[in-house]
């Protein structure tokens, strides 16, 4: 079985934002560490080089692949703010209420925390993060 090319890193968080080369990518995912460590309980990792993560979980699929990755997590792009959410019961409503964004089946793309409703977003997060708990228990 091939091993999983993204895995968690010993590499600061902190480092990392500080690293972004823009200033309200930054100000926003410090912001957003808040909401997801608010949400999940857990204090914030890097998984990979890009991906801030909280939590963890074991995934086994029917194929035999298996791994381990973040209940929840998000990704400060050059291009956008990639959300990282589960499928949930009520994803679709809220993704009509959250505001200026871009979606696809697994991610959420916001060009600035500004542009959506923080409040949603929370409600968001922790849909997918119960959802993610129930699919994958520990």
């Amino acid at each position: 079985m091939a091993k999983n090319k993204t895995e968690s890193t010993a590499k600061s968080v902190d480092d990392f934002i500080a690293a972004l080369d823009n200033e309200v990518k930054r100000d926003d995912s410090y912001a957003l560490i808040k909401v997801f460590k608010g949400v999940t309980g857990f204090n914030p990792y890097m998984y990979g080089p890009s991906i801030i993560g909280f939590g963890t979980h074991h995934y086994k699929y029917e194929s035999g692949h298996e791994g381990d990755m973040p209940l929840a997590c998000f990704s400060p792009r050059k291009t956008a703010i990639v959300l990282y959410l589960s499928s949930f019961e009520t994803k679709e409503g809220l993704l009509k209420k959250l505001g200026k964004h871009k979606a696809s089946k697994g991610c959420v793309y916001i060009k600035k925390l500004e542009d959506v409703d923080v409040e949603v977003l929370k409600r968001m997060v922790a849909a997918s993060f119960k959802a993610v708990r129930k699919n994958y228990p520990s």
